[in-house]
């Protein structure tokens, strides 16, 4: 298993989070993913991903809070 880079956006300004969490979409390679954390459900982030990308990304949620939110968001092939 190879290993997975984790964003964890808790202590980042809510303006910043949406071009951190897609720069480091767009740094990875097909087939890679990244955990991101987040402290609210990142739902309208999944909806951006959706308009922005189609269906080049995977979006499964390991932890949905009610305090800590964990989705792993990955390139598809």
């Amino acid at each position: 298993m190879t290993d997975v880079t984790t964003l964890d956006v808790r202590t980042i300004a809510p303006r910043d989070r949406h071009p951190k969490i897609f720069n480091t979409f767009n740094g990875l390679a097909p087939g890679a993913s990244f955990l991101l954390v987040n402290d609210h459900d990142p739902k309208p982030l999944y909806y951006q991903f959706q308009v922005e990308l189609g269906g080049s990304f995977q979006w499964e949620y390991l932890e949905s809070g009610p305090e800590v939110w964990k989705v792993r968001i990955g390139k598809t092939s």
